[in-house]
């Protein structure tokens, strides 16, 4: 049984890895597919067992929700949102409870649900999937006039904590397992322990981080990855709301300043795509196609007016008084509103509580979603272009963490030899080019900073900095030259071989081949190679 389920995990990561790719040049997330996924393994019997624990889904779900909600502020660039942090502020707050109390009174005057039920389905329903968002605005490079993208990403990120807070005290009302003051206390202590559990944690975790120098490659990212669980675990212990905590302490450690900060993004990133396969595949196995046809009418009607009432009334409302946002602007904010991962969550939460709903809430939230995905996300690009929103010198990439506005540097070091074209030269008589800077001499146990009148003797190692170069079509390969290799004994000129190559280890030597140099066996080459479909080729300068 364990092979068969690890067969059917290794198959659904496959085939999510594959339709991520197609999600990237298509625009569209790829999240309603990993739903059909859950579907098709489910009903027709792929998956071992009839997967029905909604209980079970519940934790799961909730838990992959906190990677999500801590990268929501990890991957958030706070120089890009600090100009719009009052209004994504407000429109993660109050716009939250607007959409919401809009959708609860829609639930109960047109569709006759009763009041508390509505006023749940609305709290369910009322943040944005900010996953969706960054998907479509990453792969169309969407750059938005009037500091659009930041404004879209901070609200999408941090508006699930309030709409998770005004679920569950909706629920503890319908159960009545609270009273008007343990309701009171349960709105102060999710906000105070949720808000300051979030700094403190994410404060202890920095100077951690700093002062515990970490040897081996790798596990900074896991110390990450155990802070955010502490920053969730911890304030939800005492009665805080977790998901503020991790979002809190997301942003506070990704916007500090880590070695190889980059890589621990591109690290949460996938992560926080895991996660969401993980929850949208496991909707899918938890749907069943007969009672998503009995809910497709309802999330129709709610679709429509989530998108044309509710979510357009709550941004006018916030957004005009502030007389800087054009209309065209507030319509485009209005617009991407798609719902996401936290409202499937917040649907099995409020479905395995011991609270008597009378209508189908989960398939209902499935179907909108279902349509949000689909119908709003492919149109985002579209309407983005009609409302003229769009910014061809705008960069989106600025606002997430992976952005670096800095010229990227790298070190390299070259060593001066007795014979070679360095040694006992001023520092001023060398001719580098304008990208090369010369940062430091080591010259046995002293560092010397190099200055024009400087002279480089035999021995020196120069460290020197230049731009740095990435390019996933180009790569390193090293091979050694075998003893019966018909490369021995000839020059490189006459055998060059597939790839550029760029050095020759000789025992403890280091050599920079010409077409002359003769090979011998045991030399190690390190070759510039490209990937086999790459259109470029090599050729001489």
């Amino acid at each position: 049984m364990t092979t068969l389920f690890l067969i059917v995990i290794a198959a659904v990561i496959l085939v999510c890895v594959w339709l991520n790719n197609l999600s990237l040049r298509i625009g569209i997330p790829t999240l309603l597919v990993f739903m059909l996924l859950g579907i098709i393994f489910s009903y027709t019997g792929l998956w071992p067992i009839d997967f029905d624990n909604q209980e079970f889904a519940e934790q799961i779900c909730s838990v992959a929700l906190l990677f999500i909600m801590f990268y929501g502020g990890f991957g958030t660039r706070w120089k890009a949102v600090r100009p719009v942090i009052r209004e994504a502020g407000l429109l993660a707050t109050l716009g939250v409870v607007m959409t919401a109390v809009l959708v609860g009174l829609f639930g109960h005057f047109v569709l006759g649900w009763e009041w508390l039920e509505s006023m749940i389905f609305g709290a369910v329903m009322s943040s944005t999937d900010a996953a969706s968002v960054f998907s479509i605005l990453r792969s169309k490079r969407l750059g938005l006039k009037n500091n659009t993208a930041p404004m879209l990403e901070m609200e999408s990120g941090s508006n699930d904590p309030a709409a998770y807070m005004m679920t569950g005290i909706l629920l503890a009302v319908m159960t009545g397992t609270n009273s008007g003051g343990n309701i009171a206390w349960m709105i102060i202590a999710q906000i105070l322990f949720g808000g300051l559990g979030g700094m403190i944690i994410a404060q202890l975790a920095t100077l951690w981080f700093r002062n515990m120098n970490i040897q081996t490659h790798g596990f900074d990212s896991l110390f990450i990855l155990g802070t955010a669980i502490a920053a969730y675990a911890l304030p939800s212990l005492v009665g805080g709301n977790g998901y503020l905590s991790v979002y809190i302490a997301g942003i506070i450690l990704g916007n500090e300043e880590f070695q190889d900060k980059k890589s621990l993004v591109s690290f949460f990133d996938g992560v926080t795509s895991l996660m969401q396969v993980l929850i949208f595949f496991m909707l899918g196995l938890l749907a069943r196609p007969g009672l998503l046809a009995k809910a497709i009418v309802p999330a129709l009607a709610i679709f429509v007016f989530l998108l044309l009432i509710a979510r357009p009334a709550a941004v006018f409302a916030i957004l005009t008084p502030f007389r800087k946002y054009p209309f065209k602007q507030q319509a485009f904010i209005s617009f991407v509103g798609l719902r996401g991962a936290s409202a499937i969550v917040f649907a099995i939460m409020a479905t395995v509580f011991n609270a008597q709903l009378q209508n189908d809430i989960f398939n209902i939230v499935f179907c909108v979603v279902l349509l949000s995905i689909s119908l709003q996300g492919a149109l985002i690009p579209w309407v983005a272009k009609k409302l003229d929103i769009i910014d061809r010198h705008a960069d989106v990439m600025k606002t997430f963490n992976d952005y670096s506005d800095s010229t990227p540097m790298r070190f390299g070091r070259v060593a001066v030899e007795a014979d070679g074209p360095w040694a006992n030269k001023y520092v001023k008589d060398l001719v580098l080019p304008g990208t090369m800077l010369l940062a430091m001499i080591i010259r046995g146990e002293e560092r010397l900073l190099p200055r024009g009148d400087t002279l480089l003797l035999p021995g020196d190692d120069v460290i020197i900095m230049a731009r740095g170069f990435e390019d996933k079509k180009t790569y390193l390969q090293e091979k050694t030259v075998k003893v019966d290799s018909r490369r021995v004994g000839q020059p490189l000129s006459r055998y060059p071989g597939n790839g550029l190559i760029m050095m020759i280890r000789r025992g403890d030597k280091i050599i920079i081949p010409e077409g002359d140099t003769i090979l011998e066996a045991g030399d190690k080459l390190v070759i510039l190679k490209l990937e086999q479909d790459s259109p470029t080729v090599f050729r001489r300068g």
